[in-house]
């Protein structure tokens, strides 16, 4: 097959998206595929005789490291000054590939647009359409529809910029409305700490989340092609699960399959698949949980395009099934092609 693997673009996720996106590239090629690594906002610069001439050139994809902070995203625009999100060359480059396979990370890969775009340009890519993929990503309506469906959620409210913030209860966790890697996001112990939190989520958007901190040992689980795959837990070695200790090595334990009951196992998992199932997801994606110190199992979010750096789960519960990643790319690949049969 040819393949383009968008990545990169203008996301607070950016390094995380070309970690993916490099990973998936290498996997892709060594197992015989054409490949394209393609970044979304700087696209293709070098000159071009045939867009076929893009998918037999010879390209190393060396690893990414993701760095500590979240990017210099105006750094990246003075790259490619005074244009629109998509860099030259890539629809065309897009439009030649058998599939995209999208290594986006963050609202500008992850909330619709990119899919409508490609849906009305003929363009097949992996992962959810546009309707599930704007669902999830803004966590408001994501959680009026799953609290509607019975799946639990943390009590919260949404606060708007430049309105008065109503006092949610304490503690609790103030988070960017549609963001992603915990970019943003404040475990608020008292009401000393909330106007900060709120002036740091507010950097990232204009609307945020205040919810319910509720304790208790953080889940995730996989779903692949509609049913759910191993559950992992995620235990920080200090602090939560912020970008430090999602992307550096080492800094989290994440035993899978996860120290839970069978039955707490099938709980889960029959819950993340009821979460894809409401949100209208397709192919895969990856729901995320905390199971209280009451049992039971409160949604945190879903995220459509999960991470596939070195440390991603996704790749840890693909390795629990007997995928390795190349193996697991394909298998994603393969699941995504069924939304065009």
């Amino acid at each position: 097959m040819r393949i383009a693997v968008l990545c990169g673009g203008l996301s607070n996720e950016r390094d995380v998206s070309l970690s993916s996106g490099r990973g998936i590239a290498g996997a892709l090629r060594g197992l015989g595929h054409q490949v394209v690594l393609l970044d979304l906002f700087l696209g293709w610069t070098e000159p071009i005789k045939t867009v076929d001439d893009v998918f037999t050139a010879e390209d190393a994809d060396s690893a990414f490291s993701v760095a500590e902070d979240a990017p210099d995203l105006a750094a990246v625009r003075a790259m490619r000054p005074g244009q629109g999100p998509v860099g030259p060359n890539v629809l065309d480059i897009c439009k030649a590939a058998d599939i995209v396979f999208l290594a986006l990370h963050g609202e500008e890969g992850e909330n619709g647009k990119l899919q409508a775009y490609f849906d009305m340009s003929g363009v097949r890519y992996t992962g959810s359409g546009y309707l599930g993929s704007a669902l999830a990503m803004d966590k408001a309506v994501s959680k009026a529809l799953l609290q509607a469906a019975g799946v639990p959620m943390a009590k919260g409210v949404t606060i708007c910029k430049d309105q008065p913030a109503p006092t949610p209860s304490f503690p609790c966790v103030v988070k960017p409305c549609s963001g992603g890697s915990s970019v943003g996001t404040t475990i608020v112990r008292g009401p000393e700490e909330y106007e900060a939190a709120l002036e740091l989520a507010f950097r990232y958007e204009d609307r945020v989340l205040a919810e319910d901190f509720i304790a208790g040992r953080e889940l995730t689980v996989g779903v692949l092609d509609g049913k759910a795959m191993p559950v992992t837990e995620i235990i920080p070695k200090s602090g939560f699960y912020d970008y430090k200790n999602k992307y550096q090595p080492g800094m989290t334990d994440e035993p899978c399959p996860a120290p839970i009951t069978a039955d707490q196992t099938d709980a889960i998992q029959r819950l993340a698949e009821k979460v894809y199932q409401t949100l209208r997801l397709q192919a895969y994606g990856r729901v995320d949980f905390i199971m209280g110190q009451d049992g039971v199992f409160y949604c945190l979010e879903a995220n459509t395009l999960p991470g596939m750096t070195p440390t991603s789960l996704i790749p840890r519960m693909g390795r629990a099934m007997g995928m390795d990643y190349g193996t697991l790319c394909q298998a994603l690949i393969d699941a995504s092609m069924k939304k065009y049969q």
